[in-house]
């Protein structure tokens, strides 16, 4: 099996919307396991952000019980793929983990080629651009595994 785990800063925006994409786009394959965390404290235990939950509502995608969970430096033995959302989530995930000797770290974008950040919907109120950069990330992502 493997598993993966989006990063972003809260996880309450991006990463639970690339969370629940892939795991919409995996749920008849018992051979892929998907969760998000957060590299910071502000926000955990809260809900998804309304405008990610809308969004994912209307698409058909439920984020049931969502709350917000923080990285630990236990996840990078856990997981085969820890995937940031932009730089600073990066620079974040390798510090918590302390590196990357098995090279699971990646940006989400990577995937499609793409070296750029994912926009943090929090600050620009863009949740449709992050969504497609999100569903571009998931499907390359998933022509991988």
């Amino acid at each position: 099996m493997k598993k993966i785990l989006f990063v972003c800063h809260g996880n309450i925006c991006r990463s639970p919307m690339a969370e629940f994409v892939l795991k919409d786009m995996v749920k008849d394959r018992d051979d892929i396991y998907v969760a998000s965390a957060a590299t910071s404290t502000e926000e955990i235990g809260n809900g998804v952000h309304p405008g990610t939950a809308g969004l994912l509502k209307r698409k058909g995608i439920s984020m049931a019980g969502k709350r917000a969970v923080q990285l630990k430096r236990s996840d990078y033995d856990e997981y085969d793929y820890i995937i940031g959302m932009d730089d600073w989530n990066i620079r974040n995930i390798l510090r918590i983990t302390g590196g990357d000797p098995e090279r699971k770290v990646h940006k989400l974008l990577e995937f499609a080629g793409e070296y750029r950040d994912i926009d943090d919907p929090w600050y620009t109120h863009d949740f449709e651009t992050t969504y497609r950069d999100v569903l571009k990330g998931c499907e390359n992502l998933l022509k991988e595994l």
